[in-house]
Order: C-alpha cells, then sequence, then structure tokens
C-alpha cells in the first residue's frame, strides 16, 4: 500500500488535529480506509468485568498518554509512521450492559477494516472484547495462533454463570475455531486460583500455557524462540492484558495480581517476537479509575500498542 506522511490527512474525512479530538500517537482520525495500513480503535465496554470497573475509559486514557511518543522505535529499530500509514478510527459503538450485542457491534465495525486488509489494532476495554476481534480477523485469516501476555489464562467454562465474561474468552474462542491453540502461547499466568484444574483447563484445550516463574526462568530470547517456533508463519493474535504487569507498575486494573513483570521486562518479552506475522492485536484491561496520578498503566499500555504497531512494520502482514 502506499504510505502516507506521518499526520497528514488522507482526505476530506479527515477531521483535522485541531479540532480537539484526541487520537493515538496524534495520528489522524480517518473513516476511509483507503491507503491505510494500521487501523487503531477503542473498545469502550467493561461490562464483562468481574471485579473492579473502569475499562471502558481505557481507550481514551491510552491515547492521553501516547501523546509523548515518538516515530522512531529505537527497541525495534523502525519508524513506525513511515512503515505504515497508521490512522485512529475512533471508538466503536458499544452496548454497556449487553455483551453480545456489543460483539454484534464491534464484528460490524472491524469488517471494512479487515476487508480493507488493514492491521487492526483495539484498546479496551475488558478481554471479554477479544472473542468479538478473533471472530471479525479470523473470517479473513482462519483460525488464528495467539499470543496471550496476561496474569490469567480467560479459558473458564463460565463465570458468575455467564458464559460471555472476561474470564471465557478463550474458551468460547477455541470453541468457535477462531484458534490454532496447538499454535498459541499463553505467558504470565499467576495468582490464587479456584483450583489447579484452572490451568489444566487451558492445556487440555491445546495452548501451551507458561507460569510466571516459568516465563521468567526462559527470559525473552527463551520466549521468542518457543513462540516464534510454535506459530511458524501463520498469521497471530497478540492480546495483551494489563495485568500482566505487577500492580507495583499498572495499578491501574481490574484483577491485579502481584508478583508480576516490569515495564521493562514486558517490552523485552514484546520485542523477542521479532518475525511473527500479526493479524490483530489489543492492549486490555486498563482501569484508569484505579490509576496512579502519574497515569503509568496508561501510558504502560500505549507503549505496548506502540511496540505491536512497531512488531507489525518489520514482520509484514501474513500471507
Amino acid at each position: 500500500m502506499a504510505h502516507q506522511p506521518p499526520y497528514r490527512p488522507l482526505d476530506a474525512q479527515v477531521i483535522p488535529r485541531f479540532a480537539g479530538i484526541r487520537t493515538f500517537m496524534r495520528a489522524p482520525h480517518v473513516t476511509d480506509l483507503a491507503g491505510v495500513d494500521a487501523v487503531v480503535y477503542g473498545i469502550p465496554f467493561d461490562t464483562a468485568t468481574s471485579y473492579r470497573t473502569g475499562p471502558r475509559f481505557g481507550p481514551e486514557a491510552i491515547r492521553s498518554a501516547s501523546a509523548l511518543i515518538r516515530p522512531y522505535n529505537p527497541g525495534l529499530d523502525v519508524n513506525v509512521v513511515e512503515s505504515l500509514s497508521i490512522v485512529d478510527r475512533g471508538d466503536v459503538p458499544v452496548s454497556p450492559g449487553d455483551t453480545e450485542r456489543t460483539y454484534a457491534q464491534i464484528e460490524e465495525a472491524l469488517a471494512p477494516v479487515v476487508a480493507a486488509g488493514a492491521f487492526p489494532a483495539a484498546m479496551g476495554g475488558d478481554h471479554s472484547i477479544t472473542l468479538a476481534e478473533l471472530r471479525a480477523i479470523a473470517k479473513r485469516h482462519g483460525p488464528l495462533a495467539l499470543v496471550q501476555l496476561d496474569s490469567h489464562g480467560d479459558t473458564w467454562e463460565q463465570y458468575f454463570g455467564q458464559p460471555y465474561f472476561h474470564g471465557t474468552t478463550f474458551k468460547r474462542a477455541a470453541e468457535e475455531g477462531l484458534l490454532d491453540t496447538a499454535a498459541s502461547v499463553q505467558a504470565g499466568m499467576r495468582g490464587s486460583l479456584y483450583g489447579a484444574e484452572d490451568l489444566q483447563a487451558a492445556r487440555d484445550l491445546g495452548f501451551t500455557v507458561l507460569t510466571t516463574d516459568e516465563l521468567r526462568e526462559l527470559g525473552p530470547a527463551g520466549y521468542g524462540e518457543l513462540v516464534l517456533g510454535k506459530v511458524g508463519t501463520r498469521p497471530v493474535f497478540v492480546s495483551f492484558d494489563i495485568d500482566f504487569l505487577d500492580p507495583a507498575f499498572a495499578p491501574g486494573t481490574g484483577t491485579p495480581e502481584v508478583g508480576g513483570f516490569s515495564t521493562a521486562e514486558a517490552l523485552a518479552f514484546l520485542r523477542a517476537l521479532r518475525g511473527i506475522r500479526l493479524a490483530g492485536c489489543d492492549v486490555v484491561e486498563v482501569s484508569p479509575p484505579y490509576d496512579g496520578p502519574g497515569q503509568q498503566t496508561a501510558l504502560a499500555g500505549a507503549n505496548v500498542l506502540y511496540d505491536l504497531l512497531a512488531l507489525r512494520a518489520i514482520g509484514g502482514a501474513p500471507a
């Protein structure tokens, strides 16, 4: 695709930056997808949270925190906005209190993005939203390899009696054939569980599951080697739950778990994925009401999304 110079309006449908609309990395807010490589969008939905609500405000906070991010990513040696024509398409419509209707709205909103061959990068929102994203993207690419950085596997059968919840996302995705679980890796699992079977349930579905201790022992290089060996040339969806980070680094999340990773460690694990063929990604569970006075959780989320865009830039689109 032809690339546009950074931040230059692509067409008459661009809302000018001086109009007071906050966008990710100050990218143009565009509705027309002609010539667009990557689409950043928000999903302000948190009905499916189980403890602390607030991720509906995550997209706004991530956009605000991204204002300082500069185009060149030295960790991955790529100028993101020169390599990709990136736009912010705004927030998709959601229906608070109605998860399944929201899924339909997300799928409808993503359909033209996927059809245009653009890379969808979502800002959540709670982790239930990923199921709708996977449905939309799998229609183009078939079953995806999942790379999940999270402290929870989200593979319960139900939670609070509900089959569609932020703790059931990847059980439903596996059941619906949206994922190639044999090529998928969940990493960072930690915290108290209802039983030992919680982790085993994910392994029974075919996922490779790494606890926090196992991931630390592997280190970034070993993790990257494991993931790249699993996913091969398959299209990959990366889902980054901000609670992968220790609450000392990311207090603004709904289900914090102690004993997690620092922001620096998280970026090292992401950068070890160099070469994967990204078909989509999201950063979820940023809950601004519980963030610190410096908004460190939102800042972490913005930089994680920036690195995911950089991974797409250097890895290219799936075949």
